[in-house]
């Protein structure tokens, strides 16, 4: 490898490195109409994206009822489900995210203890 390419790289490197806190958030929230369940789902998420993840997520709020297919593709096997793309490791959140210290895990917000 020449130096230049290697120069690249390291740049590159120390750019990504440098955003590690700023990684951008994809979110799937599957719900079932208009239930308690589901609006307090889409409650509870909607405030840790504006706590937590302000500017760098993009929320998905799926309702089930009015597109199935969308959660036979994605295996929905209770809801709500909030599904966390981006950044890697793909992630699911069972539940109306009421919890928020496991919402916070589970979205890699806060350590495993």
């Amino acid at each position: 490898m020449n130096t230049r390419k290697t120069a690249d790289v390291t740049l590159a490197f120390e750019k990504s490195s440098a955003r590690v806190g700023e990684e951008q958030y994809v979110l799937c929230l599957y719900v079932t109409g208009m239930t308690l369940r589901s609006l307090r789902a889409v409650s509870n998420i909607k405030e840790i994206c504006k706590e937590y993840l302000e500017g760098r997520c993009t929320l998905q709020v799926i309702d089930i009822n009015q597109q199935p297919r969308l959660a036979e593709g994605e295996q929905i096997i209770a809801v709500p489900t909030l599904i966390k793309r981006l950044p890697a490791p793909l992630r699911r959140v069972i539940g109306d995210l009421s919890d928020r210290e496991k919402v916070l895990i589970g979205l890699d917000l806060r350590p495993r203890k």
